[in-house]
């Protein structure tokens, strides 16, 4: 799919604040700093609509990124990041809880993971979390391009046994660095949003 426009709409902390043009949206989650900007990035050919950062955490809002009039993504809060207070902590908690747990244009969740390492206690909870609201679930498997493709079957069955991914939901391996999975990626993403 070619993005020609695309935007930030909205940064924002609560329901109030969310667009109201009844869009479809899918959510990206993910553990501070897995790579959840890179990958909007390359899908919509942009080397900074998403702000990559070095300094983990740094997203504390829902960002609301609206592409081609058409759908948004919705980049929130990275999680399992040390350096947050818990008060900080328990905000975005409501605030995600909000997010997910009501908002009825969330057609998917896109859950990055890095596919060099296993999947943390942090993303198996926020898979079981998503799973709880009933959403549908896309593991993008990222840094693919960092492991030899002798052994990247290997990386990716542990990535989908650690999940045990239920019936509907998707396990997508990536590189923002070389665009691999970026055609697969549009494929699954337009089943949910009938574009």
């Amino acid at each position: 799919m070619k993005v020609t426009k695309a935007e930030i709409v909205i940064s924002a902390v609560s329901e109030k604040q969310y667009p109201n043009d009844r869009l479809p949206e899918i959510a990206l989650a993910g553990r501070s700093n897995v790579g959840k900007s890179s990958f909007i990035n390359t899908l919509i050919n942009r080397k900074n609509l998403a702000r990559t950062s070095s300094k983990p955490g740094k997203t504390q809002t829902l960002n609301f990124y609206r592409m081609n009039d058409a759908f948004y993504f919705v980049d929130v809060p990275g999680y399992g990041y040390a350096k947050v207070s818990k008060k900080e902590r328990q905000k975005w908690g409501r605030m995600m809880e909000e997010y997910f747990g009501k908002r009825s244009s969330l057609q998917a969740v896109l859950l990055i993971t890095d596919i060099r390492h296993e999947p943390t206690s942090d993303d198996l909870q926020m898979y079981d979390f998503l799973k709880y609201y009933e959403l549908p679930v896309i593991i993008v498997a990222t840094k693919l391009d960092k492991i030899p493709k002798n052994k990247r079957s290997h990386h990716v069955k542990r990535t989908g046994d650690a999940f045990q991914l239920e019936a509907g939901d998707y396990l997508l391996p990536f590189s923002a660095e070389t665009g691999e999975g970026k055609e697969e990626a549009w494929a699954i993403l337009r089943q949910f949003m009938a574009l």
